[in-house]
């Protein structure tokens, strides 16, 4: 249900683009997520850290993107997002010595830390990626294509890495 709760901005952004343009889109975006944030608040009494920042940027650079009638913002968000976490997970695995990563899950699971440290590198790896290729797509490529790669593209990919890093984990599991 929380993740569907999270997916639905997207698809509301999605739904207005088609509709209308870009600008609506983005205000339906923030509004989306304002009500996504407060509805996930009501019903399990937390929000987690990144998507406050992920809501947070969405209601600062979506908001500037209607306001200016600019798609700029709308699309240097996606990268500001995705570098923005990628610097989290580094900071606090290279700085504070405590895979983010870590923290979050080392609860649920018992990993070596050699594999919470590669896990972590390895999705902060993947944030960058996908910031660097929305700079490529959001400014070289027509509007429409960014759209849709943002939408499906970056969706996919993170499902596909999600996948991956299921994988890695149950690997280095330990058997029972």
């Amino acid at each position: 249900m929380k993740q569907l709760v999270d997916f639905l901005p997207l698809v509301v952004f999605f739904v207005f683009y088609k509709i209308y343009d870009i600008f609506v889109a983005s205000a339906a975006l923030v509004v989306a997520t304002v009500f996504a944030l407060i509805f996930t608040w009501m019903k399990y009494r937390q929000v987690e850290k990144m998507a406050l920042i992920s809501a947070l940027m969405v209601v600062i650079f979506g908001s500037l993107t209607f306001a200016f009638q600019s798609d700029l913002f709308i699309k240097w968000k996606v990268t500001v997002i995705y570098i923005l976490f990628s610097v989290i997970l580094l900071v606090s695995q290279l700085i504070l010595k405590k895979s983010l990563i870590q923290q979050i899950l080392g609860k649920e699971l018992i990993l070596p830390n050699r594999v919470w440290s590669k896990l972590n590198l390895s999705w902060a790896l993947f944030f960058l990626i996908c910031g660097v290729i929305n700079l490529y797509v959001a400014f070289w490529l027509p509007q429409e294509v960014w759209v849709n790669f943002k939408v499906f593209g970056l969706t996919l990919l993170t499902l596909l890495f999600t996948v991956i890093s299921g994988i890695y984990i149950y690997r280095h599991m330990p058997k029972k």
